[in-house]
């Protein structure tokens, strides 16, 4: 059973830097989740420096502690989990990376274990999604960020953090029947960059009717879509608001609060959910580390997910 360290009694400022002060082992066994960096930044039309993401979110993320007050919940009474490490990525060379990303995904799907990836940018997730591809077949996506990340290319290029989720569905990986992105909004270069996700197959609620029609039914909605599906969940930090997460490359104003940020997570609960991913913080910009709190609590609510589908399934026994 692998656990935190307990920082009662070690101080947090003692020993290698781990998610939640994790151990740092990468191993398939008697594990219900690993959290792997993907440390990837040259698919970014912007700023970057989002391979520094991982390294950061960890080094906020000792603060954590196991027992979620708000599902009530103590994580490792109910699993147990590892800091796997990061993908062995290639800088400047996108294609090579998703191979390997699919390679490092391969033994820990294989075992039926539950990945938490933290980027890096956006661009990684269509290395994930290959994977998950190759394990469950089409997968459902729950997808949270300021942009739909569906256009045909940036630039000329087809592979860019812009563009992840268009090559997804062109290699038939997502199930974009049971899609659905949440919270885009900002300036565009015109209304297809909305409407092209919708013409690809995925359910788009804009921020603008988030706000309109509230958190209940935005949850309602995401549920009626996914159904009993397998499906993962890519989380752009960008979705939040920038006074919430300036850290990130490409801020766009009225997003939620951090709060509402993490809600959105708690309520997935009951979703038939296969991994996670966190992409684009950028730690050049975080002031104050807030983008760090952010994102390293995001990913715990995501752990504790997968708690509480391993304590269902022991009640249910």
């Amino acid at each position: 059973m692998y656990q935190p360290k307990d920082s009662s009694k070690s101080p947090r400022f003692t020993g290698p830097r781990t998610f939640m002060r994790l151990e740092n082992i990468a191993t398939t066994n008697d594990v219900d989740f690993v959290v792997m960096g993907v440390p990837f930044d040259t698919a970014a039309s912007n700023r970057t420096g989002q391979r520094y993401g991982p390294q950061h979110i960890r080094d906020f993320s000792v603060l954590l502690r196991p027992y979620n007050p708000d599902q009530e919940i103590n994580i490792f009474d109910y699993c147990s989990g590892v800091d796997y490490g990061d993908v062995d990525v290639i800088p400047g060379n996108i294609h090579r990376t998703y191979d390997h990303i699919v390679r490092a995904l391969e033994p820990v799907l294989d075992k039926e274990i539950i990945p938490v990836m933290m980027g890096g940018d956006h661009s990684i997730t269509l290395g994930h999604l290959r994977a998950f591809a190759k394990k469950f077949g089409k997968i459902a996506l729950v997808h949270f960020d300021s942009h739909g990340d569906t256009w045909e290319d940036y630039f000329g290029e087809k592979y860019m953090h812009g563009t992840p989720f268009r090559r997804a569905v062109e290699e038939g990986l997502i199930d974009t029947n049971h899609s659905i992105q949440v919270g885009m909004r900002g300036p565009l270069y015109g209304p297809e960059d909305i409407e092209d996700a919708r013409d690809l197959g995925f359910e788009v609620i804009p921020m603008k009717e988030v706000r309109k029609i509230g958190f209940d039914k935005v949850m309602e909605r995401i549920h009626a879509r996914v159904k009993d599906k397998p499906v993962f969940v890519t989380y752009d930090i960008d979705f939040l608001d920038p006074a919430y997460a300036p850290g990130t490359g490409t801020p766009e104003v009225g997003g939620p609060t951090s709060y509402e940020g993490l809600e959105y997570v708690r309520g997935l609960d009951g979703l038939d959910i296969k991994g996670f991913d966190l992409v684009e913080v950028l730690p050049t910009y975080d002031s104050g580390e807030i983008t760090a709190v952010a994102a390293s609590s995001v990913i715990f609510e995501m752990i504790s997910l997968i708690a509480m589908k391993k304590r269902a399934e022991q009640e249910r026994k």
